[in-house]
């Protein structure tokens, strides 16, 4: 039931906050997003509807479960110190909710800012419907930092978009060449056979820089909130393909554990330390061909599956001794949970889907 979310990330000083602030006309108001040259957004800012002009603090969003915004209180009070609601009265907010998120500084690490960076990014990314990646032509340099948040938007390509913003600050030939520059920078962080779509203009209320593509920018300007426009109608159709695409996770990480159980069994004699043979098991998954086992047996893509390291950190938590194989979480009556995942996956969500595409009530 909840509003699309459209998300806003980039380095410091790119023009998220003077953009956000141009779309809702919040500019001269006293509830314009705080701009300037040097890093000015420190906080995670959710911009909402709401009757009047007030600001909310993260403490109150995170307690009101009708925000949505409950979970964020998993990061620690450091993290809602740093989260801000605002509540404007305008026409777009009714239909969509923007956060403007701190810039990425390269040389700063995410332990300086008191709360798990990445963590809270990620949050936001797996609940974004579009997500602008914002940059300026004097800051195409990508460093560990917006390397590490390009990993983080893996498997949301669809979603992204790239703002070259501040575009006519530029003559024509140098913009052409940063252009290049901009797609040459991220093309090893974009695995994806379609390259997202760039934007190119000055999101901001002043007037072009004369002897600029003025044209050009304004139709640039025009195609970005129709592409907006477009996912606020499709948002039904976004939410079913995200739970799908949930789904499907879930349905790897079962055949996985379901994996390397079935091997810990078939391992285990009677005088074996069940620990040791465990360790060896998650130490080097490969030996015993667990991953690959999955891609054999299953119709599951190579590119959808998870980090093998990210087992030794599930194993450590989870005991391999606490889960019970597949197979034995059939029954007569109630069918195997499975077979209910793969059904969801092929027929139930894609049906679904088709119905909408109709115009029928779902």
């Amino acid at each position: 039931t909840s509003k699309p979310m459209v998300l806003f990330l980039g380095p410091w000083s790119v023009g998220k906050s003077s953009m956000i602030n141009y779309l809702l006309g919040l500019d001269d108001t006293p509830y314009q997003l705080y701009t300037g040259a040097e890093p000015t957004t420190s906080e995670f800012t959710v911009i909402m509807h709401g009757p009047k002009l007030r600001t909310v603090e993260g403490i109150v969003m995170a307690a009101d479960s009708a925000r949505s915004f409950s979970p964020l209180e998993k990061f620690g009070q450091n993290f809602l110190e740093k989260l801000i609601g605002i509540e404007v009265p305008h026409k777009l907010l009714e239909r969509v909710t923007f956060v403007d998120t701190p810039g990425i500084i390269e040389n700063r690490k995410q332990q300086e800012r008191g709360y798990p960076f990445n963590d809270v990014c990620q949050w936001f990314i797996d609940r974004a419907d579009l997500i602008f990646v914002v940059f300026d032509p004097t800051k195409l340099d990508v460093g560990l930092e917006l390397e590490m948040l390009f990993r983080q938007l893996k498997g949301r390509e669809s979603q992204i978009r790239i703002i070259l913003n501040k575009a006519d600050s530029l003559a024509t030939q140098e913009l052409m060449r940063v252009y290049g520059a901009l797609f040459w920078s991220l093309a090893p962080l974009i695995n994806v056979t379609e390259p997202p779509r760039v934007y190119v203009s000055s999101f901001w209320p002043q007037e072009y820089h004369p002897d600029t593509h003025k044209d050009l920018f304004l139709k640039e300007e025009i195609s970005l909130l129709e592409d907006l426009n477009q996912v606020i109608e499709n948002r039904m159709e976004n939410k079913i393909a995200f739970i799908r695409q949930h789904a499907i996770r879930v349905r790897i990480h079962a055949l996985l554990v379901d994996r390397y159980l079935q091997t810990y069994k078939d391992k285990m004699t009677f005088f074996s330390d069940g620990e040791l043979v465990f360790r060896d098991i998650v130490e080097d998954p490969d030996k015993f061909f667990i991953f690959k086992s999955i891609l054999a047996k299953t119709n599951v893509s190579k590119f959808d599956l998870p980090n093998r390291e990210a087992y030794k950190d599930f194993f450590g938590i989870n005991p391999i001794t606490s889960f019970k194989l597949l197979s034995q979480q059939c029954s007569y009556m109630g069918g195997c949970f499975l077979d209910k995942i793969e059904k969801a996956i092929t027929r139930e969500l894609p049906d679904l889907l088709g119905s909408i595409g109709l115009g029928k009530k779902p």
